[in-house]
């Protein structure tokens, strides 16, 4: 099997399961293709381009559903967008970039965990949107590491939203696919630089993280019950980011 066919099929069945938490992929994308030793530069453009179709089904279909809300979202992107555009012009070298990734997604799924736990425990209701304050700093600082990271942003958002307890599991997925959205369009602008490392696959990638993200998305935002996809997502940051730290 050749190489992109066999990126093909990892990237369909990445976007789907991402998908279906608000997620668009792109930390698992770059396991993917660190798999087969893809460039930084490549794995970055590629993995942005992939989050930012993902992204925009996930957006569409939890809209759809009832479940995006401006006033819970906005406060995350309005420092998001800026932040993730400047750190997308930030290029990290290979021997840094990998575990420092892995590293943040292997802490923010045992975070995620624990949050699954008490939240299965717990009978308190989250708001309907979050402190100001509070979603400004944090939308601010994951924006500029998302950019840096090749990463649309909502794979740390989600963990950081849910263990604060700001707003609901399907608000969340809501949420962080509308913030994986802008910031994956800001951080490919600032990445121009790079955008010539986009390989010839990339329209069959796309091709199929297309489809594995309607099908994630449409799941997770009228099928799955919301203990399930807080377990989905721990699962999903800890093989991430497992694979990223033992490249």
């Amino acid at each position: 099997m050749s190489e992109t066919a066999a990126l093909a099929i990892l990237f369909f069945v990445i976007a789907a399961a991402y998908a279906s938490v608000g997620q668009a992929g792109a930390s698992g994308y770059l396991a993917a293709m660190a798999l087969f030793h893809l460039a930084p530069a490549t794995m970055k453009t590629t993995a942005l381009s992939l989050n930012l179709l993902v992204a925009a089904i996930g957006t569409y279909q939890f809209w759809r559903g009832g479940h995006l809300s401006m006033r819970a979202f906005y406060p995350f992107g309005v420092l998001g967008v800026p932040f993730s555009l400047i750190g997308g012009a930030v290029q990290l070298p290979s021997h840094f970039y990998y575990p420092t990734v892995g590293a943040i997604l292997l802490l923010s799924g045992l975070q995620m965990l624990r949050s699954a736990e008490k939240n299965r425990r717990s009978a308190l209701s989250p708001p309907d949107r979050p402190p100001l304050i509070g979603a400004l700093l944090a939308g601010g600082v994951i924006g500029f590491v998302s950019g840096t990271t090749g990463t649309g942003g909502g794979i740390f958002l989600a963990p950081v939203i849910l263990s604060m307890n700001w707003v609901s599991m399907r608000r969340t997925a809501a949420v962080t696919a509308a913030y994986n959205l802008l910031n994956s369009g800001a951080a490919l602008i600032g990445a121009f630089h790079i955008l010539g490392a986009a390989p010839h696959a990339l329209p069959v990638w796309l091709a199929a993280v297309g489809v594995g993200g309607a099908l994630g998305a449409y799941a997770g935002s009228s099928r799955l019950p919301e203990s399930t996809l807080r377990y989905i997502l721990a699962a999903i940051l800890l093989a991430a980011g497992a694979r990223l730290v033992l490249v």
